[in-house]
């Protein structure tokens, strides 16, 4: 019970300071420069975003608050798995930031790209050209561990799914638009969400 009390009060520390970070390097961007309404992409999307949002945060929550909520999705993990995904978890947040510190104000909300993005390639972005997916894929997938719950484990594979095929085309063809052959070469120096293992 003590264990389950700590895994629980990890989870949120780690979720609640990744949101805190986003959200002060995002609302940095959005006041000193130019902002891409969410709504620009399509209501479609838009929906899809905020349903995803509201169904990952209202279950990471019920874990921490009101786990029995999702005690028929528990699975038992041995405790050096959970204690795993405790360090990777650790590891997650300083490289969050380490991403938005490199990105600057080139974030943004969608997955359109600004008049005045600069291509970044410093920090992650020198091995990975999508390491905000990359990294917050990773957390929540060892947040799934912190928990032990397989219903939480399934939001990053099918995270994984969404982004590979529908969300980084449309953002790397936006890209290609925008910095032609500058970033074509990029892409191929770099992976898409891992880096590349040359042989």
């Amino acid at each position: 019970m003590l264990f389950e009390t700590i895994f629980r009060v990890i989870f949120l520390l780690v979720f609640l300071t990744s949101v805190g970070i986003s959200g002060f390097y995002r609302r940095r961007a959005r006041e000193s420069g130019e902002v891409i309404p969410r709504r620009a992409e399509g209501i479609i999307i838009l929906f899809i975003r905020m349903t995803m949002a509201l169904i990952v945060a209202v279950s990471f929550f019920a874990y921490v608050f009101a786990p029995s909520w999702l005690a028929w999705s528990s699975w038992t993990l041995p405790l050096w798995i959970r204690f795993l995904g405790v360090i990777l978890t650790f590891l997650c947040v300083p490289a969050i930031r380490w991403m938005f510190v490199s990105i600057g104000n080139n974030i943004s909300e969608t997955v359109l790209t600004k008049r005045t993005h600069q291509l970044v390639m410093i920090g992650p972005y020198r091995w990975i050209r999508h390491p905000l997916y990359s990294f917050a894929l990773l957390e929540m997938f060892a947040l799934s561990l912190v928990a032990s719950n397989w219903f939480l484990f399934i939001f990053p594979c099918i995270l994984t799914i969404v982004f590979r095929l529908f969300v980084i085309p449309r953002e790397e063809a936006n890209l290609v638009k925008l910095f032609g052959k500058q970033y074509e070469d990029y892409m191929h120096h770099t992976g898409t969400l891992f880096p590349l293992i040359k042989m």
